[in-house]
């Protein structure tokens, strides 16, 4: 499917079969997600997709998660007509800052950043980010948000992953995700049945 191509009937979740898959190897994520956004149709059923479950939630304030949740949560914030908050990665911000260090998807040690001037005690926040993985991400910024006396009305995400961390984070708080029971477990492996048509394109030279 051509990232592009908008088909004539479109089915649930249609547009998860425009993520491509990682052909660099291990150092990189094993698929690329954002490769829907470039589908102008696919990105806004996603955002519905996304939004569905908080229709009736009070939602105050959007928060994305540096880098690829900004996408999702800007798009997300101007279709709710909410104000957009950025949860920046160590060292962008040059505002009063509270930190929390965690360890990514990698493996690695790194630190978020929220300002301080936003978030006051009661505002309802939904959380956004393209993926969690092992939740360590999300977790900070969840962390983040209630030191200065947020509420976590949400997390919006395209996958959650049945890890340790993803788990914790769905028995704790409203999620909502734009993957199909039925199709979770491939997201869990970590290869979509959806790939074959992308190594059938590559085998073919095309």
């Amino acid at each position: 499917m051509e990232a592009l191509t908008i088909p004539p009937e479109r089915a649930e979740r249609w547009y998860l079969a425009l993520m491509a898959p990682n052909v660099k190897g291990p150092q990189y994520a094993w698929l690329d997600p954002s490769r829907l956004y470039c589908n102008q149709q696919a990105l806004k059923d996603c955002i519905e997709d996304l939004l569905q479950p908080f229709c009736n939630d009070t939602i105050d304030l959007v928060a994305g998660i540096d880098a690829m949740g900004f996408i999702l949560g800007a798009a997300i914030a101007y279709r709710l007509g909410k104000g957009f908050l950025t949860i920046r990665k160590e060292g962008h911000l040059c505002v009063e800052t509270k930190s929390r260090a965690f360890v990514d998807y990698t493996g690695r040690q790194k630190v978020l950043e929220m300002r301080t001037d936003v978030v006051k005690t009661g505002l309802q926040i939904l959380l956004v980010d393209q993926w969690i993985e092992t939740g360590g991400t999300m977790e900070a910024a969840i962390a983040l948000v209630e030191q200065q006396g947020g509420t976590i009305a949400g997390i919006a995400t395209i996958c959650i992953e049945d890890s340790e961390g993803g788990k914790r984070i769905k028995e704790k708080y409203k999620c909502s995700t734009c993957v199909p029971d039925l199709m979770q477990p491939q997201f869990n492996n970590k290869y979509l049945e959806t790939f074959k048509a992308f190594e059938e394109k590559s085998s073919s030279g095309s």
